[in-house]
């Protein structure tokens, strides 16, 4: 062989084994996972909000706060249901 394609041939070797090296390498991939998170998230509480807005749900804190107010009057009559 001669010294040009034995470089050649070390060249190739060193290009494909940082290139496998480079693909197995897990770094930032926490922060990846986390955004896709964060952004899934993000989503479904806008979407939760939206949803209460048009009241296509009904509002649970609306509910809750009503519910709590026959409790806090001490009136026989009133049913507490605070949820």
């Amino acid at each position: 062989m001669t010294d040009l394609s034995i470089r050649i041939h070390m060249f190739m070797t060193d290009a494909l084994s940082t290139l496998r090296d480079a693909m197995h390498r897990e770094e930032g991939q926490d922060m990846i996972e986390y955004a896709l998170f964060g952004g899934l998230l993000a989503v479904a509480i806008i979407t939760l909000a939206g949803l209460i807005v048009a009241g296509t749900i009904p509002n649970p804190v609306q509910a809750l706060t009503d519910g709590l107010g026959g409790c806090i009057d001490f009136k026989a009559s009133t049913p507490c249901t605070p949820y």
